[in-house]
């Protein structure tokens, strides 16, 4: 069972807790890993842009000189690709690209991206996260104590309007609540911290 430093979010130490070996100590699974992020993202894309063919430019329905003896290259539209105005050759359209992904399969990424951190010593655990008065100063001042100096995804219990005002003009600091936490937040930031109360939810989801 691996265990791991519990930190102040001065930077001092706070002890050490226990973490859950089928959580933080799994076997990694990189194309797990692969296909979460790749699912992830394929999901954001809007999939909307779309451009005319030619088949769907409008006008061009008459030649625009006759085949032979004008000199000029054969032309049957001037809304052929080569022309100004012309469609589109394979223009895009409008598609899902949306993909699904086995729940069994997104919880063993999460625990197996979890795990490479915790491995790598890319995971902080704190004991509690509260700012006093919600401003980006506090914030700074936690990511300093922690040396936080690459991107950095702090896992909060639940969310706290007051860390997230705090936080959000940090340009390397994010937050969200373990409800939201993803495999893609996980690989996308240097280093994951995570709140005691977090850890604690985390192992009750996927530590059965």
């Amino acid at each position: 069972m691996p265990s791991i430093k519990v930190y102040k979010m001065d930077g001092t130490e706070a002890g050490s807790m226990e973490l859950s070996e089928k959580v933080f100590g799994a076997e990694y699974r990189e194309e797990l890993i692969h296909q979460a992020v790749v699912t992830r993202l394929a999901n954001e894309r809007q999939g909307t842009k779309s451009t005319l063919t030619r088949t769907e430019v409008r006008g061009g329905g008459r030649k625009p000189w006759r085949q032979k003896g004008t000199g000029n290259a054969r032309q049957g539209s001037i809304r052929a690709p080569q022309w100004i105005k012309g469609g589109v050759v394979f223009a895009p359209k409008s598609r899902d690209f949306s993909k699904g992904m086995n729940k069994k399969a997104k919880a063993a990424a999460l625990v197996s991206a979890l795990s490479k951190k915790v491995a790598d010593g890319e995971l902080v655990v704190i004991d509690q996260l509260t700012v006093a008065e919600g401003k980006t100063k506090e914030m700074a001042a936690f990511q300093k104590a922690l040396g936080l100096n690459k991107t950095a995804v702090v896992v909060m219990d639940s969310a706290d309007e007051k860390v997230i005002l705090a936080a959000r003009n940090l340009e390397k600091l994010s937050t969200l609540p373990v409800e939201q936490i993803s495999t893609y937040e996980v690989v996308a930031n240097a280093k994951v911290v995570l709140t005691k109360a977090a850890v604690q939810k985390i192992e009750e989801v996927y530590g059965e």
